[in-house]
């Protein structure tokens, strides 16, 4: 199912080799005569549709499974049918003293847990 999904180049930020304090994460080049948004062959790519992942992968975890995030036991008593076809992310405002309890209900599931 994973072979499904696309290589992609590494969008980059046309002024990065040219300005010091330029940021590296991608940015629509807007200029009247830029090179990069002219399309020339020399330049970076640019994101587009085309380099889109299929609907049938795209959200999945690398190992092939749907996320859930949960919030407390209850939610993942829910998702024990489902156990081969999901993966358990723990939601970041639950504390402590409730993820230690979600972690041991998780290993008696059977769940798969990703953080």
């Amino acid at each position: 199912m994973l072979k499904l999904k696309k290589k992609k180049p590494r969008f980059l930020n046309l002024a990065l080799y040219q300005k010091l304090g330029a940021t590296k994460s991608w940015r629509r080049p807007r200029g009247l005569d830029n090179k990069q948004r002219l399309k020339l062959k020399s330049r970076p790519k640019q994101p587009n549709i085309g380099y889109k992942n299929p609907d049938e992968i795209r959200g999945l975890h690398p190992s092939g499974r749907r996320v859930a995030i949960v919030h407390n036991s209850e939610e993942l008593r829910r998702l024990s049918s489902e156990r081969e076809s999901v993966i358990v992310y723990i939601a970041h405002t639950v504390g402590e003293r409730k993820r230690s309890i979600i972690r041991e209900e998780a290993s008696k599931l059977g769940l798969k847990l990703a953080n």
